[in-house]
């Protein structure tokens, strides 16, 4: 049976070695083109802060460029980490590209920083309080957002009045409940963090409040993706994608690696068992591997849309996963 789940990029612009922040750029414009002309739904894009290899730092400045260098794709956060700035600055960016960009913009926040903790400091000296105050910022944020606004002393101009969809990101039972008592759509990182997903997915489901934002439910699962020719290709090419998380778990920053034959002693047990749960919602193979695994996944999740990311080295094969996943997608 047909599933007709959307079908969605995150993209981190990961600056691979050998590269630079402006061919990195150049990449996701290609990258975002490929998924608009391909019908993908939605392009986001992450906040990352002091990471020498990660190049959306300024990532409201990225997806006004994203969008208009795309045609129909809605372009987003995945998301902005409300805790590092003011709601009011968050509402006049986001109304603002709404506005240059009508019904393409999409508003995903977050509450961790997006970085270590003196970085967060240095961006937000009160980031802690701001972050316990997650909830209370989301709520002024969707004020700000409002016509009814128009009688505060304090207006986001030229905001108010506009429709951005927010999406509550997470990786935890927190962000379930938030989104829930919300009435908001929940997006669950499940390529990072998918230890509590199913759980959370279930939460959400069964505490929903119906909100003037969203009467059902609807949830977004993030996973890694890497599609080839061939299993073993498509193994050989998330070579890229483990280092990375390696890297990650032992605070060794480099950039994306080029991928190998084998990842034999590479790493330890211990390391190998904590990138197997980072990254155990992976999908990783020909298009019929894929398309197999998918189906159990959506079946198993009942998500109502799927996201990607797909840290491959080589460019051309990262768009090439991107043309095979969206022809998984189109025949699920």
């Amino acid at each position: 049976m047909k599933k007709n789940i959307p079908i969605s990029i995150l993209e981190l612009a990961i600056i691979t070695q050998d590269s630079d922040a402006k061919q990195t750029f150049e990449k996701t414009k290609a990258l975002a083109q490929l998924a608009d002309n391909l019908g993908y739904k939605r392009f986001w894009l992450a906040e990352h802060h002091n990471m020498a290899h990660v190049a959306s730092t300024a990532t409201v400045v990225l997806i006004g460029y994203i969008a208009s260098q795309t045609k129909t794709i809605r372009v987003g956060s995945g998301g902005i980490m409300l805790p590092n700035h003011a709601p009011l600055i968050v509402a006049e960016q986001f109304g603002t590209l709404e506005i240059l960009y009508p019904n393409r913009i999409d508003l995903g926040l977050g509450r961790a920083p997006g970085t270590d903790g003196l970085t967060a400091q240095a961006i937000r000296k009160d980031f802690y309080e701001q972050s316990q105050r997650f909830p209370q910022n989301v709520a002024s944020l969707q004020d700000f957002f409002s016509a009814d606004n128009a009688a505060a002393n304090v207006r986001a101009f030229p905001a108010e009045g506009t429709n951005v969809p927010i999406w509550i990101l997470g990786s935890s039972m927190d962000s379930a409940a938030l989104a829930a008592a919300n009435g908001l759509p929940y997006a669950f990182a499940g390529h990072f963090a998918p230890k509590q997903m199913y759980q959370a997915f279930q939460f959400y489901r069964e505490n929903f409040e119906p909100s003037k934002y969203l009467d059902k439910p609807k949830t977004m699962a993030c996973v890694n993706a890497v599609v080839a020719d061939t299993d073993e290709e498509a193994e050989i090419l998330s070579t890229s994608l483990t280092m990375m998380f390696l890297n990650l778990i032992r605070n060794d920053r480099k950039p994306l690696q080029p991928a190998v034959n084998s990842l034999d002693g590479i790493m330890s047990e211990e390391e190998h068992f904590h990138v197997k749960q980072m990254t155990a919602c992976s999908f990783i193979g020909s298009k019929s591997k894929v398309e197999a695994e998918l189906r159990q996944f959506i079946d198993y999740t009942k998500v109502n849309e799927l996201m990607m990311t797909s840290p491959i080295y080589d460019h051309d094969l990262k768009l090439k996963s991107v043309q095979l996943m969206k022809e998984v997608i189109d025949s699920l």
